[in-house]
């Protein structure tokens, strides 16, 4: 089953063109079957992107996926047109009274700021608290994964002396985990971060577990123990070319980056990438979908609340 969109959403065509499976709102509602209901919260500045990139890797399983947007009230992009914003994003205030089966929170680059300092900071509050209560499984990527790390375990942030950028390996720790249902023994994965969160703070906390690691880019991995929250340090939905895009910006602002590694041919900017995570992006966000939210969420959206609150989340 594809997942459900818009059909005026600028990522519908791009995925059609890709042969993924997309449903408009019309056809989905003569299925008489229940949809997973998942909310993107997309803190990224590049939101079409984002968007693209996430349904992409949603639209690759046979569940039948509703897709909700969401945008923060307290911040104003500069880099998604409004009339895009108010046609296809909702706001807090809108869904905090529904329930979801799951939700992922993208990453954000504001990895300079105390997380306090973000403008947006107590909107992410709430609408984290929410997910405990009304979110069977919430996915948080990178800074997010960081922020709700912090707000939730006390495990700081840590800036590093020099960027992350890159294609990384990583080692499974959890084989037997069923994130890991089909992967290999390692993965690739990019990373593109300003900041960590060290496996050793991880570890003093008991709650969380460690799922994979990698010995350039550190931390990748971990997740709560009843699998209602999993956290992210990389970017797994990256396109081929967004790293470059990334490293070219970061040029014209005349930042001074540094070649991301393993990522160019002969470490040629000029040639193009290629893309050795495809496979195990796709692999991911199926188990994610599959184990981690069809298989235990409730038929039933109003017991959500109800089963969080048994299991004290």
């Amino acid at each position: 089953m594809p997942i459900k969109i818009p059909a005026d959403l600028p990522a519908c065509a791009a995925l059609e063109g890709e042969n993924i499976f997309v449903m408009t709102e019309d056809r989905a509602v003569q299925q008489d079957i229940r949809p997973l209901e998942i909310v993107i919260v997309n803190l990224m500045p590049t939101k079409i992107a984002t968007e693209t990139q996430l349904l992409r890797l949603l639209g690759n399983s046979p569940l039948q996926v509703n897709i909700t947007l969401l945008r923060t009230e307290a911040h104003q992009s500069k880099n998604t047109p409004v009339r895009h914003l108010e046609r296809f994003y909702k706001t807090f205030s809108e869904i905090r009274h529904g329930t979801f089966d799951g939700m992922i929170v993208t990453g954000a680059p504001v990895e300079h700021l105390p997380f306090e300092d973000v403008d947006y900071w107590h909107e992410l509050l709430e609408i984290m608290h929410y997910a405990q209560h009304h979110v069977y499984s919430t996915l948080y990527i990178c800074w997010a994964a960081q922020a709700a790390l912090y707000h939730f375990y006390n495990i700081p942030k840590h800036v590093l002396p020099a960027k992350i950028s890159g294609i990384f390996e990583h080692q499974v720790l959890q084989p037997a985990c069923r994130l890991f249902r089909g992967f290999d023994d390692t993965f690739l994965a990019p990373h593109s971060r300003h900041t960590e969160v060290r496996e050793e703070d991880t570890r003093k906390e008991p709650c969380l577990r460690v799922l994979a690691r990698s010995d350039e880019a550190g931390l990748a991995l971990l997740e709560n123990v009843d699998h209602s929250q999993v956290f992210m340090t990389g970017h797994l939905e990256y396109d081929r070319g967004t790293l470059d895009q990334e490293y070219q910006r970061d040029l014209e602002r005349g930042l001074n980056p540094a070649t991301p590694q393993h990522y160019y041919p002969g470490d040629n900017p000029q040639a193009m990438p290629t893309m050795h995570w495809r496979a195990h992006a796709h692999l991911f966000y199926s188990n994610w979908l599959n184990y981690y939210v069809y298989q235990e969420t409730p038929f039933s959206l109003t017991a959500i609340a109800k089963k969080r609150q048994t299991q004290g989340a």
